[in-house]
């Protein structure tokens, strides 16, 4: 079970945590040229997109 924090400011904080890990999984996917990390890198991104447009305070 996923636990998210409560606050504004903890949900910024995932979002942008999420936002910071899909672009190092996306970059290094390119440099390797490993497809399971683009796709890793892509579903983070689209994650923290869904928590940014589903959760506004």
């Amino acid at each position: 079970m996923i636990v998210l924090p409560r606050s504004g400011r903890g949900m910024k904080r995932l979002f942008y945590v999420l936002l910071l890990a899909s672009a190092v999984l996306l970059t290094a996917g390119v440099l390797a040229e490993a497809l399971w990390l683009l796709v890793l890198g892509t579903w983070t991104l689209i994650g923290a997109l869904l928590i940014e447009l589903v959760y506004r305070p």
